[in-house]
């Protein structure tokens, strides 16, 4: 619990607000965004990781003097029915993710993410939130590809993932080369409370090809696994993996928009999934 208070005390220095008004505008945008979302559902007859952000990040950071506000929107169409190990099921339940993120300078960025669930009864829940400071090789170094490191730690209820708390370290490498796209992210995953907190790093690639068809579109596949501890991978049947086609628009340098269907290829993934990024850039003060 000191771990927690003192979490969210730097949250809400870091941010500029209180830890129940982050939670506060996470419901608004839902409620803002969910008739698009049921839009796209009408439109694509439709488990990353944890079903709550999927998304291939890229080396740039947001830049000093911005915020980067998104919105992770996803719902499992074919996924887990049962309550399994105390965890809640992931079928057609609807995962919101708020993420609040804050330029400090060129190289140095910090996010933070409120998680939240609604069950197929309508009940929403608070998941958890997650903080995410990362770092970027600068550009005036002139590297041959974007680098970055993120690190990322976050709390999760237990009835919603059996580790509560948990630590990402995400090396992000990317390359524009003409109209092609291509980013890698060899993940590292690891519980630091929680019955898997035993078996150590465990590895998560994520990557993404993509390819753009116009100035504005952009068409591509993402990929996401968790393929267990390092030098000792679970049985494939026990694996993540998950292929998901994808669409970015670039309509403007303040918006970020990616839509895309996941299908799960192993039997510990969710089958079918819709997933959705809605972001904004905004400057701010300081």
């Amino acid at each position: 619990m000191r771990l927690e208070h003192g979490l969210n005390l730097y949250i809400e220095k870091l941010l500029g607000i209180t830890i129940h008004q982050a939670r506060a505008l996470a419901y608004m945008a839902v409620k803002q965004t969910l008739c698009l979302a049921l839009l796209c559902l009408l439109v694509v007859p439709a488990r990353a990781q944890d079903n709550y952000e999927i998304q291939v990040y890229g080396a740039d950071t947001v830049p000093p003097g911005h915020l980067m506000v998104e919105l992770h929107s996803n719902y499992t169409l074919q996924g887990s029915k049962q309550v399994t190990d105390g965890v809640q099921p992931s079928n057609h339940a609807w995962h919101e993710t708020l993420e609040i993120t804050r330029g400090f300078n060129p190289w140095f960025e910090t996010g933070f993410y409120v998680i939240t669930s609604i069950q197929p009864g309508g009940h929403w829940d608070w998941v958890g939130d997650h903080i995410r400071p990362r770092v970027r090789v600068p550009e005036e170094w002139h590297w041959p590809v974007g680098v970055s490191l993120s690190t990322e730690i976050g709390y999760q209820r237990r009835s919603f993932s059996t580790d509560t708390w948990t630590l990402e370290l995400r090396p992000i490498a990317d390359k524009q080369l003409g109209p092609w796209y291509l980013s890698f992210n060899p993940t590292l995953d690891r519980a630091l409370k929680g019955p898997d907190a035993s078996r150590g790093f465990e590895f998560s690639p994520n990557f993404k090809v993509s390819y753009n068809v116009t100035r504005m579109v952009a068409a591509g596949l993402e990929y996401y696994g968790s393929l267990g501890p390092i030098g000792n991978f679970d049985p494939l049947r026990e694996q993540q993996q998950q292929i998901v086609p994808a669409i970015d628009l670039n309509v403007s340098p303040d918006w970020e928009f990616n839509f895309g269907v996941g299908v799960g290829v192993t039997h510990g993934t969710d089958h079918l999934l819709v997933k959705m990024i809605v972001g904004r850039r905004f400057m701010v003060r300081g």
